[in-house]
């Protein structure tokens, strides 16, 4: 795999910024798109577009800023990575050198985190519909098991009975929070109080040791006030004998992938139907450029109110309660770069513009889910490209009218041109890969692991 070593003037390509929502970068990252543009068209060359490039450094730095805020608050704590934001093999290994474990929602991610390394009981799995196969490699491995709902209590069970001898299983009792009755997920006050009732009377097959909870939306708020409403089930199964030791409040930490002020003007002043080529502006977006980082974020949660004059961090040490968390998003926070190769500009009608890429949007998700990725891509052109601005939306290879990368019309100072690379920064959470498929037999898009020692050398090796 390529060594750059060439100073950044002998550079063929040309790098061009955006100038409305301009991604922040991680620097080892900046410092290789700017400077090294040549060894991105060269990797693309040799592995095809899109092309998607992975960097464990971020990864880790994400999960030790989390750590010293628990470190801070000297507060015991786990983190398990959410493994689903990402297919990333390294990434897994990069939550094995961080000392954290991993959250899973399939077998096939159990046995994932396995060969990565990571200890069974260091993982923590999560889903409501688990099936005895999953729940059978669970309990042989030793870790946690989050259950969902009296049904799966029974199922989990029956499996437990099945064997000769019987195992024991780890476990957490998911609790639907109130400002969430009408999720499928989780139990409400009755069954979570039944399903303590069943532990107290199968201590021979059941290690309780806790209660679990996940909220959608970003806001610590919803999860003070989840986590104040299932003190009263650590409470409750105390007096029944238990040991709870541990409340997991899930996911959900923000990430920062724009400046706030840029974000929160480009809201104010070019997010009108007009600047979209289908004139419809997106009802939700992902808070792109929202006021918190991660670590703000669970700074802010410990500091919340628990109870009058009793902080949650201070509830927590003073009933000897683990504090866990399942970030997926926010550990692989710039984490990962997504490169296009533009096949072809197509002048419209209206005098738009539309760019089609070597690629599709499964690849870059978040049209199909009616929203959109606000983050401008950055070019990579060769150095004699004319310096024609040009507006544009970007659609990917398929037959399909719905395979655009961006609705949003770019601005772009230099118009891209066949051949030239259109690179999407911090893909790595969800965005690059929840729905890659091979549509019309393409292969899947390469992932490599990106290496860095000193400046100027990046060593990228397959991620598979």
């Amino acid at each position: 795999m390529p060594t750059t070593n060439s100073r950044a003037d002998e550079q063929a390509a040309k790098v061009h910024q955006p100038c409305m929502l301009k991604p922040l970068i991680d620097p080892i990252i900046s410092t290789f798109i700017n400077n090294f543009p040549d060894t991105l068209v060269e990797l693309v060359k040799q592995h095809g577009s899109p092309l998607n490039l992975v960097w464990p450094h971020a990864f880790e730095l994400n999960a030790q800023a989390l750590l010293t805020v628990l470190n801070q608050h000297h507060l015991p704590g786990e983190i398990f990575y959410g493994a689903k934001a990402n297919k990333s093999h390294s990434l897994l290994g990069a939550a094995v050198s961080s000392a954290i474990g991993v959250d899973v929602s399939s077998i096939h991610e159990l046995q994932a985190a396995l060969r990565s390394g990571t200890p069974g009981a260091k993982i923590c799995a999560t889903g409501p519909a688990k099936t005895a196969v999953f729940h059978q490699a669970l309990i042989t491995a030793g870790s946690l098991i989050c259950v969902d709902s009296l049904e799966e209590f029974d199922h989990l069970q029956r499996v437990i009975d099945a064997q000769s001898p019987p195992g024991k299983a780890r476990v957490l009792l998911r609790y639907r929070p109130k400002n969430s009755l009408k999720s499928r997920f989780g139990m409400g006050s009755d069954g979570m109080l039944e399903a303590l009732q069943r532990l107290t009377r199968r201590t021979d097959i059941f290690h309780f040791e806790g209660v679990h909870f996940h909220l959608g939306g970003y806001g610590f708020e919803s999860r003070a006030q989840a986590l104040r409403e299932v003190s009263g089930f650590i409470e409750a199964a105390r007096e029944m004998g238990l040991s709870p030791r541990m409340i997991d409040i899930g996911g959900g930490l923000p990430i920062r992938y724009v400046e706030p002020q840029s974000y929160a003007h480009f809201l104010e002043h070019d997010n009108k139907p007009s600047h979209y080529y289908n004139h419809k502006v997106p009802e939700a977006y992902y808070p792109y450029g929202g006021e918190l980082t991660a670590s703000q974020w669970l700074d802010l949660l410990l500091g919340a109110e628990h109870s009058p004059g009793v902080s949650i961090a201070s509830y927590l040490k003073q009933q000897n309660i683990t504090l866990a968390l399942e970030p997926g998003r926010s550990l692989v926070d710039q984490a990962a770069i997504s490169v296009f190769r533009v096949t072809r500009i197509k002048q419209l009608a209206d005098s738009k513009s539309v760019i089609f890429v070597e690629g599709s949007s499964f690849s870059a998700c978040e049209t199909w889910f009616a929203s959109e990725y606000l983050i401008d891509p950055i070019l990579i052109s060769s150095q004699d490209s004319p310096r024609i601005p040009t507006q544009a939306y970007i659609a990917g290879h398929s037959c399909l009218d719905d395979d655009v990368i961006t609705h949003r019309l770019i601005n772009f100072a230099t118009a891209p041109q066949p051949g030239d690379l259109l690179i999407y920064v911090n893909t790595a959470g969800y965005q690059m890969d929840l729905l890659e498929n091979e549509f019309h037999r393409h292969p899947l898009p390469r992932r490599l692991t990106a290496t860095c020692c000193t400046e100027g050398n990046y060593r990228f090796s397959p991620d598979y």
